[in-house]
């Protein structure tokens, strides 16, 4: 077995893990981009309410501790980091740390389901920039969107069952499947994969499913109002469904890896009160966090990028 990497880094977006961490890391998040003061307070609300703590950074260790034990056991001795964007430990001190154990060639595994500017390009041209503040010589070759991989979609398709079991049959064909994932910019959206990424991942997953009445939706937009997002948000769709009778919506947040305040609060709460408003029952199903058939997904997409690199040379 023919590998010329030395190990595999997680991108992710980074969390704060007490109350004093909300309000500088939310200052690195805004680094740099045009987001309103008053949407800063109004995040760092939620984040106040869960303490401070997202179970983004804990889900993501869980992941890269999962991977590198299931590459081992294909053969394949990589140590994986984490190297987040916004919070420790950030990719700079992460690439660091990598320096110093003499690691040249790195499988850049982006933490996210969707491609766009926000959610790939940038996270690329932030290790870059690191490696040039570092003054360190890196290749680096990036996994691709896994929105597809066979076992991501049985994955979250599990995740999805596990919530429809809890409604009774008889009300199942008034039963609306809404998968969201995070509102971008649409002049973002028109330059990248991600909105049909976003509805084949879905599509998929509803067709594993066995509902055929799903639809897709978008939550936690930020930025300035001026600015056009994608639509519909959340909120408006659950006032909508209710309107047209549905009397129960399953809302499974696909376009996250793993649970975090976006997801905890976005869903587990303002949703969960537009529903509760509306008359309608609602359930959250689960992203695919550490389930295994996500890992094994990673750790495919590893190989297959591990097998490419082996072919050209």
């Amino acid at each position: 077995m023919k590998n010329n990497f030395d190990a595999v880094m997680m991108i992710g977006y980074g969390a704060p893990e007490k109350k004093e961490d909300i309000m500088p890391f939310l200052r690195n998040v805004a680094s740099g981009r045009p987001i309103p003061e008053d949407r800063l307070r109004e995040v760092a609300h939620h984040y106040e309410i869960f303490d401070g703590k997202s179970p983004l950074n804990e889900f993501t260790y869980k992941q890269a501790q999962k991977l590198e034990k299931l590459l081992s056991g294909w053969g394949y001795n990589l140590p994986v980091y984490v190297g987040m964007r916004n919070w420790h430990p950030f990719i700079k001190d992460s690439l660091e740390q990598m320096r110093e154990s003499g690691v040249k060639n790195l499988v850049g595994l982006i933490m996210a389901v969707y491609r766009s500017d926000a959610s790939w390009e940038r996270y690329m041209r932030d290790v870059s920039e690191a490696c040039e503040d570092l003054e360190m010589e890196l290749h680096v070759e990036y996994v691709p969107p896994l929105f597809n991989h066979p076992l991501f979609i049985e994955g979250s398709a599990a995740k999805v069952t596990e919530r429809m079991r809890e409604i009774p049959e008889s009300r199942l064909d008034t039963t609306m499947l809404v998968f969201t994932a995070h509102s971008i910019p649409e002049r973002m959206s028109d330059s990248s994969p991600y909105v049909l990424q976003f509805e084949t991942s879905s599509m998929l997953v509803a067709d594993r499913v066995g509902h055929k009445k799903w639809m897709i939706a978008y939550q936690s937009r930020s930025g300035s109002p001026n600015e056009k997002w994608l639509e519909p948000d959340i909120c408006d769709v659950i006032g909508n469904l209710a309107g047209q009778g549905f009397t129960d919506i399953v809302i499974q947040p696909i376009g996250f890896v793993c649970d975090h305040i976006e997801v905890l609060f976005d869903i587990g709460v303002e949703a969960t009160e537009a529903a509760r408003e509306c008359g309608v029952n609602l359930y959250r199903a689960e992203t695919v966090n550490d389930d295994d058939r996500y890992i094994k997904a990673l750790g495919d997409g590893v190989l297959r990028l591990i097998d490419s690199e082996n072919s050209r040379q």
